[in-house]
């Protein structure tokens, strides 16, 4: 009787996307984080991998792991493999619904800069649904099922694929009424500091980069919020004084619910709200859209 070979076994896409992700982000604790498991599962799936391989891919150290010659050898290929299966993911649910926009983005830019242009942009394009999702850092749009990431980015890293929308600077702003009891910022002693926990260095960059002359506040009391829109709406409370990046209090400044008391005592960060553009079929209207939300105030 004849009698049929078995066919030789593969390794499992999950041992296989282990150690991609672990090559790519540099250890298992951030592929672990990245793919939703345990550290302990991806070096069970990357162990299983070896097995399979016949040699180590990782040299295992006390202060972590670094890719072997033959880890490294295959990292380039397996991560172009998962980013075009990725892609081809992206564009089955694109060719379904050509139109629509998924936008991924701070939860501040969301609520304060984003938020009131939506309307704008329904109108402008009508057949597409624009969706956001608030992250606190940016997705890899090599992989993560989003259209547009809007974020603040260095300037030195904006490129064709990421489309400039505001320089970022940043000054002190507070409600009108206590606005009117500053002349100089030696004035904001015995006030109180509103800071947001993601920017959370703000007061002290924007207090280093003062004038040499302009003397220094003096003892200040603190207050922390684990959100922006928090500690906005506090200042807009007159509750105190907080960093307001100009992007995300230009509302509250033109509609006179805050104040820049030291209006031209302003830091220039370095950043840049920015629009970074997905490369699958809709990054023609990505872009259409990043560049009208370029051109709106």
């Amino acid at each position: 009787m004849p009698v049929a070979p078995p066919r030789p076994r593969m390794p499992s896409l999950n041992a296989l996307r282990a150690f991609e992700a672990a090559a790519r982000l540099g250890g298992f604790a951030l592929a672990a984080q990245e793919l939703s498991v345990s550290p302990g599962a991806v070096a069970q799936h990357i162990k299983a991998l070896e097995d399979w391989v016949g040699a180590p891919l990782f040299d295992r150290r006390s202060h972590g792991v670094t890719l072997t010659h033959i880890g490294l050898d295959a990292q380039d290929n397996f991560t172009s493999a998962f980013n075009a299966l990725s892609q081809a993911a992206i564009d089955l649910r694109t060719s379904a619904a050509p139109n629509d926009i998924h936008i991924a983005t701070l939860p501040a830019i969301a609520q304060l800069w984003l938020s009131p242009r939506i309307p704008v942009l329904r109108q402008r394009f009508p057949d597409s649904q624009i969706s956001v999702t608030a992250l606190e850092t940016p997705p890899n749009l090599d992989r993560d099922d989003y259209d547009l990431s809007i974020f603040f980015r260095p300037k030195q890293s904006l490129s064709n694929e990421i489309v400039h929308l505001a320089d970022d600077k940043v000054f002190p702003v507070c409600a009108p009424q206590i606005a009117a009891t500053l002349k100089a910022p030696q004035d904001l002693s015995d006030l109180t500091r509103l800071i947001d926990s993601t920017w959370d260095a703000d007061w002290q960059d924007w207090l280093d980069h003062l004038p040499a002359e302009t003397p220094r506040p003096g003892r200040m009391r603190q207050a922390h919020f684990s959100l922006y829109s928090l500690a906005l709406n506090e200042a807009c409370q007159g509750a105190g004084v907080m960093i307001g990046h100009a992007t995300l209090v230009n509302d509250a400044l033109r509609n006179g619910q805050l104040t820049a008391p030291f209006g031209d005592l302003t830091l220039e960060t370095g950043y840049a709200l920015s629009a970074e553009i997905g490369q699958g079929k809709t990054a023609k209207l990505a872009r259409k859209i990043a560049a009208a939300l370029h051109a709106l105030p």
